[in-house]
């Protein structure tokens, strides 16, 4: 049967965080998560907006489950107090890997010293995961959790080199392009290590699509006449950021997604989540790539993963 993104397996006693949940892609995934029943965490760096968020889901879903931590993913300090905070949870059946920088100045470095696109977006994402992977193993009901990356089209148009993360590529998209493939690369290799590991958690990637603020609807202190609207000249083909949640979700709830599999929308830049088929270089690269941005993540972020 199609899936129907209105009506999403039930989610109830599963807890499942969210990284950028407080706008756009993650906070409508975290609202139809809550809506399915899930306990949702959200995760952001802002206090406020967690709050914000928060009320948000609750106007909507008034009996919402839902947890919030605080985490900047442009600092390692800040991520390992996260993990420790979801770590602590009574269970943890997957996360959405959403939040990162989307636009940095020519040389910009996190307080760690380390490029802020790819730091955001692949080597806070893999310190998260790294701390995280013991909890997540633990997940209960013989089910296997879920983590799921989120990458962008822009990395099936444009190749960039992944070689040395500590070389930022400039424009800035160019950055972002090159952080999403390190992303991919990183996800598909993190999943063959959980099977080669017999660990029960899945690595899935998926891509939104494009979702444009003209197309969203509204929430207040989320998406309003408050909130900073951005232009974009795809609107008239593209989507909300309600549906461009829609591809993370299925890859977080779909009884039959399976580690190693790509979602997206069926139209490219809209549409129903389909499964696709993963980029042949960021899903099986040639010779030792994987290993060596493995390598890479592992070093930059002082965090040994345990597969």
């Amino acid at each position: 049967m199609p899936w129907n993104p209105e009506r999403i397996p039930d989610q109830t006693g599963r807890t499942i965080a969210i990284t950028g949940a407080t706008a756009g892609i993650g906070y409508f995934a975290a609202e139809q998560l809550a809506e399915a029943g899930a306990h949702v965490v959200l995760a952001s760096r802002s206090a406020k907006k967690l709050g914000t968020a928060t009320a948000s889901i609750h106007s909507r879903v008034p009996d919402a489950h839902l947890d919030s931590v605080a985490v900047d993913l442009t600092s390692l300090d800040s991520i390992a107090n996260a993990a420790d905070a979801l770590a602590a949870l009574p269970r943890l059946d997957g996360i959405l890997l959403n939040a990162g920088v989307m636009t940095a100045t020519r040389g910009e470095k996190t307080v760690d010293g380390l490029p802020v696109m790819m730091a955001s977006h692949a080597i806070g994402n893999f310190a998260l995961i790294a701390r995280l992977l013991p909890t997540l193993a633990d997940a209960p009901d013989g089910q296997n959790a879920r983590i799921v990356h989120t990458s962008t089209g822009f990395v099936r148009r444009v190749r960039l080199s992944v070689d040395d993360l500590t070389r930022a590529p400039w424009p800035s998209i160019a950055a972002y392009t090159q952080a999403k493939t390190a992303t991919e690369v990183f996800a598909f290799e993190l999943d063959r290590r959980l099977r080669a590991a017999g660990l029960p958690v899945s690595s899935l990637v998926t891509h939104p699509g494009v979702g444009v603020d003209a197309k969203t609807p509204i929430r207040p202190g989320i998406r309003d006449a408050t909130t900073h609207y951005q232009r974009n000249p795809y609107t008239p083909w593209a989507q909300g950021k309600d549906a461009a949640a829609w591809s993370a979700v299925r890859a977080l709830t779909d009884p039959a997604a399976a580690g190693g599999e790509y979602y997206g929308p069926e139209e490219g830049i809209r549409g129903l989540p389909v499964l696709l088929e993963p980029l042949e270089r960021t899903a099986r690269p040639e010779g030792d790539l994987s290993a060596r941005v493995w390598d890479q993540l592992e070093r930059l972020s002082g965090v040994h993963a345990l597969v």
